[in-house]
C-alpha cells in the first residue's frame, strides 16, 4: 500500500486549481525573511469539497491538499519522526491508500542527490490514516545573520608576511541545502509542535541562532587566514570587503572544519557583507609601509626618485652647506657613482702640497673620475651647468687648484 503525496499539478497556483481548492493547507501568512522553519496551516473550510472534513491546523490527514510554494521545502512529522518530503513546487494530494503515492519529491535540482541519500537514513513510514504535522523550510537565502568581535583576532597573513589582528564585523547569507538534516539535527522540538513559534534567525531569543553567531565569530580567524593564503586571491586582505563571494567561501569552510555545518545540520554561508575592519596599532603601521612600498614600485618610484634627485641637487646648489639634501637626492643613483659624486661634492677645502694630486689619484679617489660622474648628470638633464660648475669649483678647490 502507498503511503504519502499524490501530485495533482506542477508549478504555481493558478487557473482551474485554483478555482477547485477551495481548501487545503499553505504556509502560515507572518513570516519574514529570516525564518527558516514554519507551520502549514488550513486555508478555507471544506466547503463540502472531497473528504477531509478533520482538517486542523499543521495537521494533515487523508485527502489533504497541501500547496509547496517556490521557493520551500515540506517536511511531514509524525511524532517527531520525518514521515513525508517535497522540494517540488506544486499541489499535492496527501493519500493514504494510493498505490500510487509517495513520500517523496526532491525534483532535478542540484541538491536532490543529497536529499534522496538523508530521507533514506531518517525516513519513518508511519500508519496509514495517521495524523501527520505539516512544516515548511524556507530555501532561499537567509540574510541578516550578524556577527562581529568585541576584541581582536589574529591570524598569519601571507602577503605582510606576519600575525596580524583586527576587529571585524559584518552579515552573511544563510542558506539550508538539506532540509531533512537541519530539522532533524539542528531545529529544537519547541518549533516542531502544533502551534509553535516561527524559528527565525533575527528572533534574539532563538537560542539556536545565537549558537550560530558564537560559531562563526569562532570560525573569523581561521577564514582571514585560509583567504589571505589563498594564491588565489592574490593574499591580499584588502580584497575581501569587495569579494562577498569569495569570502563567503573561505568562511563558510572554516565553519564546515570546526562545526561541521553543512555535514551535521544541512547550512552554509553564501554570501558575507563585511561592514568594517579594524586593525591594531602594528597592523596599520605594517599597511601603511605596504602603501609606500607599493607606490615607489615600478616606473612611478623611478619617476619619484628623479624627481627627489633634481630637488636634492637644486638645495645643495642653494645651500653651500646642506649636503643632507644632496644625500638623499642620490637615492635614486646607482650605489657607486651616487658614493663618489657624493664624496666629491662634501670634500672639505684644505691646503694641500703640491704632491697631494698625486696622492689621491694613487689612493683611488679620482676627482677626474667625480667630474665625469657629474657631466653625466648634467646631460641626463638632472642637475643644471650651474649645478656642476658649483660642485667642480668645489672639487678643484679641494686639490688647491
Amino acid at each position: 500500500m502507498g503511503f504519502g503525496f499524490v501530485k495533482a499539478f506542477a508549478g504555481a497556483l493558478g487557473g482551474t486549481f485554483a478555482d477547485q481548492w477551495k481548501d487545503f493547507i499553505i504556509p502560515r501568512g507572518d513570516i519574514t525573511s529570516t525564518t527558516a522553519i514554519f507551520e502549514g496551516v488550513a486555508q478555507g473550510n471544506n466547503a463540502d469539497r472531497g473528504r477531509n472534513t478533520r482538517g486542523s491546523q499543521s495537521i494533515i490527514t487523508n485527502d489533504s491538499k497541501i500547496i509547496v510554494p517556490e521557493g520551500t521545502a515540506l517536511i511531514t512529522l509524525q511524532d517527531g519522526a520525518v514521515t513525508g518530503f517535497i522540494a517540488e513546487p506544486g499541489g499535492y494530494i496527501f493519500r493514504s491508500d494510493d498505490i500510487n503515492s509517495r513520500s517523496i519529491f526532491a525534483g532535478d535540482g542540484i541538491w536532490a542527490s543529497t536529499w534522496n541519500i538523508t530521507w533514506e537514513r531518517f525516513k519513518f513510514g508511519g500508519q496509514p490514516g495517521a495524523q501527520q504535522q505539516a512544516f515548511y523550510v524556507n530555501l532561499k537565502e537567509i540574510p541578516n545573520n550578524r556577527f562581529g568581535t568585541q576584541a581582536e583576532i589574529y591570524w598569519d597573513d601571507a602577503f605582510l608576511n606576519t600575525q596580524v589582528g583586527a576587529i571585524a564585523r559584518g552579515t552573511y547569507t544563510l542558506k539550508i541545502v538539506d532540509p531533512i538534516l537541519f530539522v532533524k539535527n539542528f531545529v529544537p522540538a519547541k518549533y516542531l509542535q502544533p502551534g509553535a513559534p516561527l524559528f527565525d534567525f533575527a528572533d534574539m531569543d532563538n537560542d539556536a541562532g545565537a549558537q550560530l553567531f558564537n560559531e562563526v565569530v569562532g570560525s573569523l580567524s581561521a577564514a582571514f587566514s585560509h583567504y589571505t593564503n589563498d594564491p588565489g586571491r592574490g593574499h591580499r586582505m584588502s580584497r575581501i570587503q569587495g569579494d562577498q563571494i569569495g569570502f563567503a567561501q573561505s568562511l563558510s569552510q572554516a565553519v564546515e572544519d570546526g562545526y561541521r555545518w553543512r555535514t551535521d545540520r544541512g547550512l552554509v554561508i553564501e554570501k558575507v557583507a563585511i561592514q568594517a575592519i579594524e586593525y591594531d596599532e602594528d597592523t596599520r603601521a605594517l599597511l601603511s609601509d605596504v602603501k609606500k612600498a607599493d607606490a615607489l614600485s615600478g616606473a612611478r618610484g623611478n619617476s619619484f626618485m628623479q624627481q627627489s634627485v633634481a630637488r636634492g641637487m637644486q638645495a645643495a646648489g642653494e645651500n653651500p652647506s646642506g649636503g643632507g639634501a644632496m644625500g638623499m637626492a642620490f637615492m635614486g643613483m646607482g650605489a657607486n657613482a651616487a658614493a663618489g659624486a657624493m664624496s666629491g661634492l662634501q670634500q672639505p677645502v684644505q691646503t694641500q702640497q703640491p704632491e697631494q694630486p698625486q696622492q689621491q689619484a694613487s689612493g683611488g679617489d679620482d676627482p677626474i673620475e667625480k667630474l665625469k660622474q657629474l657631466k653625466g648628470l648634467v646631460d641626463a638633464g638632472i642637475i643644471t651647468q650651474e649645478d656642476f660648475d658649483k660642485a667642480k669649483d668645489k672639487i678643484l678647490g679641494g686639490l688647491g687648484l
